[in-house]
């Protein structure tokens, strides 16, 4: 799946040591534009967290799968984030100056055209 929006928070890198060694994750928090803004939470783990370079305030595409697991008897859903790609900020259109010919002294003006 894939969702696109503005990371708003950057919540603190969690490690700690398991069965395969140490691990490291990251949660981040991105808002979708739309009508009715929605926040999700979502996590990278790993050598992702330093491949997607996140920065609060900028637009990024998330490809993520979702992941339920029970524990205790009660259910938890982790919205695990595989690859995370920021968006190019459309730059506003610029000013292109006239062509240097139209400053020429020797340009006619329209009522002297020969047709």
């Amino acid at each position: 799946m894939e969702l696109s929006g503005k990371i708003i928070k950057i919540l603190p890198l969690q490690t700690g040591t398991g069965k395969n060694g140490v691990w490291k994750k990251q949660d981040f928090i991105l808002e979708t534009p739309g009508q009715i803004t929605r926040k999700v939470c979502f996590s990278l783990w790993g050598e992702k967290i330093d491949q997607a370079r996140l920065n609060e305030g900028e637009q990024f595409e998330i490809s993520f799968d979702l992941e339920s697991r029970e524990y205790n008897g009660r259910w938890y859903t982790e919205a695990k984030a595989w690859k995370a790609v920021r968006k190019e900020r459309s730059s506003s259109p610029q000013e292109v100056p006239p062509p240097d010919y139209m400053n020429e002294p020797n340009i006619m003006p329209a009522d002297d055209l020969p047709f």
